[in-house]
């Protein structure tokens, strides 16, 4: 059974106003709509919700032609950049706003918890709050009171529960407030990027209990997070939204490949780096071991193609790592294999590769270094190579650790090389 169908959903929105803006838009929609009984006139008009890019016209589609449907029991993982909709469609689907254009068919009692304290009133306790959301969702007191405890254990909150809700931290806030949704047993869990705030404990109970709301249950759950290691995790299918649209959906480790390889700086360069005369880098790329995301337990293969024109006696070919940070971890050389120091002229393929579990997660820069020693380097910035790191999983879809340590010692000592003349 389907618990959730988007048919053509469509939110457009007129930007820094309220209503359409004017008194004249005002009467021609509604004289429109209500009186002529045609589409509204305003929506021939619009642009894609692109935040980076100046626009033309004052409307924005939040969303556009936004279709999918969820069947009962379905974990499904948000994902996109800040500004992509994410946010507005879970408002959509727990009625918070409506849509412009489209309808929303979901089955069962929603559940949302879209942003810190929402549904909370600040003047009131947070056992009166547990009572207070629980009525909105249609719970009746002896429902609510039968899981009042277990609500109070799970959210770690105890010793403040009878304390105003205006006293709470953020992320004891947070804590009540999934720990409320969760457990008032709906059909239907919204979950909008809350668990950011939570600490590494909670989270991790929180992530535990929608698979148990999911797996056990049968319940379906909609989960917005720009953490892929936890939408991995988590979750079996994923929508990938870009300006407002669905740029992809499927399953969840191919939606996230799709968003993180669009994020990649810069992991290849083609061109001529250098002196033409002397020595120059032609290309270079950064790839992961298989497919297109970086995962900490896969390996890292580095690619470049040097061209030596002259003799150089003292010639370095090599590369340095460093952290989103621009911090210095390591360095590699294609003579430290064998301590050779120059090179006749030609062109010549290096290949690196670095070991797996050997970075954490985050942004790393390649930067190439072609050189005469002591004299003169000849790359520049335009070739550096940029790549993102994220968490793997093992083979009983475990998630690996976040803390996995730079492994610097390895560099030199068990780097695998290879370097071939073309």
């Amino acid at each position: 059974m389907k618990a959730i169908e988007f048919e053509n959903i469509s939110k457009q929105y007129r930007l820094g106003l309220v209503s359409s803006g004017t008194l004249s838009h005002d009467l021609n929609r509604w004289w429109t709509m209500n009186i002529l009984r045609k589409p509204d006139p305003l929506l021939k008009i619009g642009e894609t919700n692109d935040r980076s890019t100046k626009g033309n016209s004052d409307y924005v589609w939040a969303l556009k032609d936004i279709s999918f449907s969820l069947d009962e029991g379905d974990v499904v993982g948000i994902i996109g950049k800040n500004g992509a909709g994410k946010s507005t469609l879970l408002k959509l689907l727990s009625r918070v706003t409506t849509p412009t254009t489209g309808m929303i068919k979901a089955h069962g009692r929603i559940a949302s918890l879209l942003e810190v304290g929402t549904g909370f009133h600040q003047e009131m306790t947070g056992r009166e709050n547990i009572y207070m959301n629980g009525a909105i969702m249609g719970m009746t007191k002896a429902e609510i009171s039968k899981k009042l405890d277990e609500i109070i254990d799970f959210s770690g909150c105890e010793r403040y529960i009878d304390t105003p809700v205006k006293r709470y931290s953020s992320g004891m806030t947070v804590r009540l407030g999934f720990a409320i949704a969760a457990h008032l047993e709906p059909e239907i869990l919204v979950v909008d990027e809350v668990l950011a705030v939570g600490d590494a404990e909670f989270q991790k109970k929180a992530i535990g209990k929608m698979q148990d709301i999911s797996k056990g249950r049968g319940r379906t759950v909609l989960f917005v997070s720009h953490n892929m290691g936890s939408i991995r995790r988590l979750c079996q299918k994923g929508i990938f939204l870009e300006n407002g649209q669905i740029h992809f959906q499927g399953n969840v480790h191919d939606a996230i490949k799709e968003y993180l390889s669009d994020n990649i700086i810069q992991n290849s360069y083609e061109g001529i780096d250098g002196d033409e005369q002397i020595l120059y880098l032609k290309s270079a790329s950064v790839l992961p071991q298989n497919g297109s995301v970086f995962y900490n337990n896969l390996s890292i293969i580095v690619k470049f193609e040097v061209c030596v024109v002259k003799n150089i006696p003292s010639l370095v070919l090599g590369f340095n790592l460093y952290s989103s940070y621009q911090y210095p971890l390591a360095r590699t050389d294609y003579n430290d294999i064998d301590g050779r120091t120059s090179l006749p002229p030609g062109t010549y393929q290096l290949t690196f590769s670095i070991p797996a579990y050997s970075l954490s997660n985050g942004e790393y820069q390649i930067r190439f270094d072609v050189a005469e020693k002591n004299i003169k380097c000849y790359t520049s910035d335009k070739s550096n190579l940029t790549f993102t790191v994220v968490q793997g999983m093992d083979n009983f879809g475990n998630a690996f650790s976040e803390d996995i340590p730079i492994k610097s010692s390895i560099f030199r000592e068990k780097w695998l090389s290879n370097i071939e003349r073309k």
